[in-house]
């Protein structure tokens, strides 16, 4: 049986719309808000499928470490980077520098 994730991907994207300019969050605190702890998975799945949303920043939700590990979901080479440097953001080797500063915890801001 197929899982309607449809619900799942659009309590993500509200999360994700809440992210302030210049931070990132990681997908696991992005389930972890949603009270799906081991979810950061599809949370991932839903970041990659939200690609067509403009509304959606989706280049601010790295991996638990601050790596870049959706950036082959952008378009072009650096995209993710780019965006995410364009808001201030430093990113050396596809991994956020500063992660603890600029990282945006949605369980202790919302």
């Amino acid at each position: 049986m197929k899982q309607d994730t449809t619900g799942f991907f659009q309590r993500v994207y509200e999360v994700c719309r809440k992210i302030p300019y210049g931070r990132v969050t990681s997908y696991g605190a992005i389930a972890q808000y949603l009270g799906t702890k081991s979810s950061a998975r599809m949370v991932g799945w839903a970041m990659n499928a939200s690609h067509g949303l403009e509304d959606v920043p989706a280049h601010r939700v790295v991996n638990r470490n601050g790596l870049l590990s959706g950036k082959h979901h952008f378009e072009g080479t650096n995209l993710m980077q780019q965006l995410l440097e364009s808001e201030g953001v430093e990113v050396t080797d596809s991994q956020v520098q500063d992660f603890k500063v600029v990282f945006w915890d949605p369980n202790l801001e919302l």
